[in-house]
């Protein structure tokens, strides 16, 4: 496998560095917007079919993110279709992470490239030793948008172990398809991402909301994008949870693959299910990295002494990112409640207003605790040899302050660079 050396332009500026902006365009808080049809899609099965049909029925535009693509059937199928695509007369816009996507050959990247296809690779960096660097600040988003009319949003990688077929190891996950008006903001905010400035929003085009707003509307059929940043928006999908989880009157239901959150919100999920609350918890009992699950069951006793719920899922790994609130606040997005997605990756969510889709993603979840998870409680919550509680207490402690110590140290700017099969530098 080999990279192609690529010359970068700036995407994306870290806490260190003052965000460069155009004369006129501001950062964007997306509003709730109404009206919108959203569906929810299950593992590669359901995810695959519909945002492969969607890209085949391209008529001008194929925007897309995401964090792993490999050259399995499912990035063979990728690449496929968006090179049918290109070659159709769609501009398609491919941007890509250089870590998650690292493995990826020069001849695959190459063949889109050669296609047509506008190829962009995130923070690439080469590896030592045979080892993959830049680990952190990573392009974690998984975002399709076709025609600026439907979009896809979700956990769901381009990758095969998201198919029941690939076996123990096929992840659990989940996305969303959106039609309707919400698909504009997350258009304008996919289009802002892969490097078109030109299609930039200015302050009278946009719609800002109250912080008191950012969790509730009035209506079904209400969607809202939120993101996660290094600039401005650095603790928005953090934020919206917690307004969330205080308003919640009945019930709560957190599916998280990576969860050890922070205190703020720890305290409320605990301070939910202490007024009464029915609060379930969704976490790995099967994880695909064993410090996900040694720093989540540092969080067991202090959560389920006041009332919450824990149940792990152990028939595989659970990479889900999905959570309700009452009978009709859902939210799916790419990302975790751990400090990598709240404080340092780039991510992006969709909240939903909708009653239908609250209780469907309800129902799955709950056949999902019910009959496919092993339950946590008080007394039998396990807490394995004193070695591995006293690594587990380790893990949670440095994961909780990790994002505070990388602040010190000299930040890189994460980079978008543009593959051209040439193997020159483009900017």
């Amino acid at each position: 496998m080999s990279s192609a050396p690529i010359e970068p332009t700036t995407i994306e500026h870290v806490p260190s560095s003052p965000p460069v902006r155009e004369p006129g365009v501001v950062d964007v808080e997306y509003g709730w917007q109404g009206n919108n049809l959203v569906q929810l899609l299950e593992n590669g099965e359901a995810y695959f079919p519909r945002v492969f049909e969607a890209m085949r029925q391209a008529k001008s535009e194929i925007l897309l993110e995401t964090f792993i693509v490999f050259e399995d059937k499912v990035g063979k199928e990728l690449q496929q279709v968006l090179i049918d695509a290109a070659q159709r007369g769609v501009r398609v816009t491919a941007s890509l992470d250089g870590f998650g996507s690292g493995e990826l050959s020069t001849e695959y990247l190459a063949a889109l490239s050669q296609a047509g296809v506008h190829l962009q690779i995130f923070d690439p960096a080469p590896k030592r030793l045979g080892i993959r660097t830049n680990w952190f600040r990573r392009l974690h988003r998984k975002i399709v948008v076709v025609d600026g009319t439907i979009a896809f949003i979700g956990g769901i990688n381009f990758s095969a172990d998201h198919l029941a077929d690939f076996g123990p190891e096929a992840k659990q996950d989940y996305s969303v398809e959106v039609q309707g008006p919400a698909v504009t903001d997350i258009h304008h905010f996919a289009l802002m991402q892969s490097g078109r400035p030109g299609r930039a929003k200015y302050w009278w085009q946009r719609r800002r909301q109250r912080r008191s707003e950012l969790a509730f509307s009035e209506h079904d059929g209400q969607v809202r994008l939120v993101y996660r940043d290094n600039g401005d928006h650095r603790t928005d999908i953090e934020e919206v949870y917690r307004l969330a989880l205080r308003s919640a009157q009945r019930r709560v239901v957190i599916a998280n693959a990576y969860f050890f959150p922070g205190y703020r919100l720890l305290r409320e999920i605990r301070n939910a299910a202490r007024r009464g609350v029915d609060v379930r918890l969704i976490l790995q009992g099967q994880p695909d990295l064993l410090v996900a699950k040694l720093a989540a069951r540092m969080t067991y006793d202090y959560l389920l002494k006041s009332g919450v719920q824990i149940h792990e899922y152990c028939e595989r790994p659970l990479h889900g990112k999905v959570a309700l609130v009452d009978e009709d606040w859902s939210t799916v997005g790419s990302s975790n409640l751990d400090p990598l997605s709240l404080s340092m990756n780039l991510e992006a969510n969709v909240l939903i207003r909708d009653r239908a889709f609250n209780r469907e993603l309800f129902e799955r979840l709950d056949i999902l605790s019910k009959h496919h998870c092993k339950a946590m409680s008080p007394d039998k919550a396990p807490r394995g040899r004193v070695w591995h509680m006293t690594v587990g207490f380790l893990v949670f402690h440095f994961l909780r302050h990790f994002p505070a110590w990388a602040g010190w140290l000299p930040a890189h700017k994460p980079r978008l660079k543009r593959f051209t099969h040439s193997g020159s530098e483009t900017p």
